[in-house]
């Protein structure tokens, strides 16, 4: 079958019967017809006749072309799509994409919010009001501790010590514990809350262990956290939308970075994010170059 004849049958499927949108496959056209034209040109006119260097041969060709590596990829599935569709409707006998992957996109580094921005950030809740207690004590918490939002709001009572270590055991991942040491801010604000706070919300509830509570007395779920950190992050003038929107993972980021800034060895940090292996951690250390070099380029004499 032509290549021409190929994409249109496939086409047809992916209108008919997958019911994808008009806009869809007209994206699906454009990535499709870019591919038929490279093989033309290499003297190919039958699907039959393509082998697997003609497909990554096209791959490579996007990319050394400028092509972003989410469009390259996004034209790959729709080439890989093709040749699976023609071996399921018997057009030929083998696929000869099945081995050429997508590139993986590339890997965006964490935005961590500087030291002032955390501030003003933690200073939004008000402290007159239970609810505003427990805002303030949540985000001290996952600053302070690094917990991510699943550790904070799975954490009980039982589970923090603030008359000894000062020190709380989240439970990440595979149900992995892990202790971890707890600052004055974070402390102070938990104590507060705790005190003032915390038995006023409970006596609306049955009754739960949670160290977070919401205003019906039971165990804050991750979204409300999440709109909490929305809220307050709104108020003190930090993005809530797009790429570097702060989400309750900007404050872990936070954390490790900050600990890193400060001398803190990588595998410290591993054991208190609770990283399986420390490469998941050295991300962090990316941030911290980053962040050295704006700081050499805005003030060494000689860095332009």
């Amino acid at each position: 079958m032509t290549l021409d004849r190929a994409i249109q049958a496939y086409l047809d499927h992916l209108g008919v019967e997958r019911g994808l949108s008009r806009n869809t496959l007209a994206s699906y056209r454009r990535d499709l017809d870019r591919y038929a034209e490279q093989l033309t040109a290499a003297g190919i006119e039958e699907l039959s006749q393509v082998r697997p260097a003609d497909v990554t041969g096209h791959l490579a060709t996007l990319r050394e072309g400028g092509l972003a590596s989410s469009s390259a990829a996004r034209a790959i599935s729709a080439v890989r799509g093709l040749h699976r569709f023609a071996v399921r409707e018997r057009l030929v006998a083998h696929d000869v994409a099945a081995d050429v992957h997508p590139p993986a996109p590339p890997k965006r580094l964490p935005k961590a919010l500087d030291v002032d921005q955390v501030n003003r950030l933690l200073a939004v809740p008000a402290a007159d009001t239970p609810l505003g207690l427990r805002d303030r004590a949540l985000l001290e918490f996952l600053y302070g501790t690094g917990a991510r939002i699943s550790e904070a709001v799975g954490a009980d009572i039982d589970d923090l010590d603030l008359t000894g270590e000062d020190a709380a055991t989240l439970r990440g991942k595979g149900g992995r514990a892990r202790l971890v040491p707890i600052g004055g801010y974070a402390k102070t604000a938990l104590q507060a809350y705790l005190v003032r706070a915390r038995p006023t919300l409970a006596d609306a509830g049955r009754g739960t262990p949670a160290v977070f509570l919401n205003a019906r007395g039971g165990r804050l779920s991750r979204q409300s956290a999440w709109t909490v950190l929305h809220r307050c992050a709104t108020a003190a003038g930090l993005p809530v939308d797009g790429p570097y929107a702060v989400s309750p993972h900007t404050l872990r980021h936070s954390y490790a970075t900050h600990l890193l800034d400060g001398g803190a060895d990588v595998r410290v940090v591993q054991e208190l994010l609770g990283h399986a292996s420390v490469t998941t951690t050295q991300v962090y250390t990316l941030v911290t170059v980053e962040r050295l070099r704006e700081v050499y380029a805005t003030s060494h004499p000689r860095a332009r």
